[in-house]
């Protein structure tokens, strides 16, 4: 009896708990959000614009390690770089490279290749020796891969993703960063060599300001301004090289080992000035392969076999060819055929 007294008392204390907790019950969410009351990042950025004291130009929190940097929370300048190399990134990059693609085919379609005005003399003269060739071909092998590879980092996630798929476009991105890293030596290497080998050649002056008033011969058959071993064209393409390269081996050498920038903001600069030098040389360098190759007749040889056609030399570095002659190197008797 006494047992049964007491599991009827049990049985009323739990009915009566059930009852009373039951409104209590109905008014607990279904599910528990733990960052429901977390501060978000947008509330940061208001504190920052807000100027909460002893913020500075970062958002920072309490740290008890040594590097101080690590408290930084939000960096404002994080966000303009985003948007920059996720937004107006695309678009210099797009315009520079289709645009110099679209000038390309318009110049094709109005002037056609550039052939040499009074055909072959079928004589050969030495333009670029082997070293020279050597130097110019390691150079432009390593900045194709760098181009290639650079643009993936860019362009990649948009244009070959879709074709690729995740794991296809993950083992090409990885493929291209150990080659853009490895390649950057010596392509570096490659700009000193070219230097030395060719600033001499390349120093403005007068003539040049005279092949610029006739646009080259390029857009007139039959117009040969004179000009020396390289005339005023291709030295904005050597200084383009020269300085453009010089940018991104320096801005390079930063992204790759970023501890020796000055710390964050520096390494967003570099990165802004890497990008943005990489896809105007790239343009640059699309103008410069075409006029080499199917742009004009003739061109290509002086980087392949490393001698070029004497009536092609007559009509594009006049000045050069009386130099070569002069110092005996071209036999004077071929100099009585007219180039024009």
């Amino acid at each position: 009896m006494r047992v049964s007294l007491r599991s009827l008392a049990a049985a009323v204390l739990l009915a009566f708990a059930v009852a009373v907790s039951a409104p209590v019950l109905a008014q607990q969410p279904s599910s528990v959000n733990p960052t429901a009351s977390s501060v978000k990042e947008q509330q940061l950025l208001e504190a920052l614009r807000a100027g909460t004291p002893g913020t500075g130009t970062t958002l920072s929190g309490r740290i008890t390690i040594p590097d101080q940097r690590a408290a930084n929370l939000i960096q404002p300048q994080g966000q303009a770089w985003r948007v920059f190399h996720q937004g107006t990134m695309h678009w210099v990059g797009g315009i520079a490279i289709l645009g110099m693609l679209a000038v390309l085919v318009a110049f094709y379609l109005f002037r056609g290749r550039i052939m040499i005005h009074k055909g072959p003399a079928g004589i050969r003269i030495l333009r670029f020796t082997t070293f020279e060739r050597l130097v110019h071909w390691m150079t432009a092998g390593c900045f194709l891969v760098l181009a290639l590879t650079g643009l993936n980092i860019t362009f990649g996630k948009y244009l070959l993703l879709p074709l690729f798929g995740e794991g296809g476009f993950h083992a090409v991105a990885s493929l291209g960063k150990y080659a853009h890293n490895y390649l950057a030596w010596p392509f570096m290497l490659g700009l000193v060599f070219m230097f030395l080998v060719w600033v001499v050649h390349n120093i403005p002056n007068s003539i040049d300001m005279e092949w610029l008033k006739q646009g080259g011969g390029l857009l007139k058959p039959g117009v040969h301004p004179p000009a020396k071993k390289f005339n005023a064209g291709q030295k904005g393409i050597f200084w383009a090289v020269i300085i453009g390269g010089g940018l991104l081996s320096v801005s390079g050498f930063f992204l790759i080992f970023p501890a020796t920038a000055d710390g964050v903001l520096a390494l967003q600069f570099w990165n802004i000035v890497h990008g943005l030098v990489a896809v105007l040389l790239i343009a640059i360098m699309i103008a410069h392969i075409y006029i080499g190759s199917v742009g004009m007749e003739g061109a290509a040889d002086a980087m392949t076999s490393g001698e070029v056609d004497l009536n092609w030399a007559k009509e594009h570095h006049s000045l050069w060819v009386q130099e070569e002659a002069s110092k005996g190197r071209i036999n004077p008797g071929a100099l009585g055929q007219p180039a024009e």
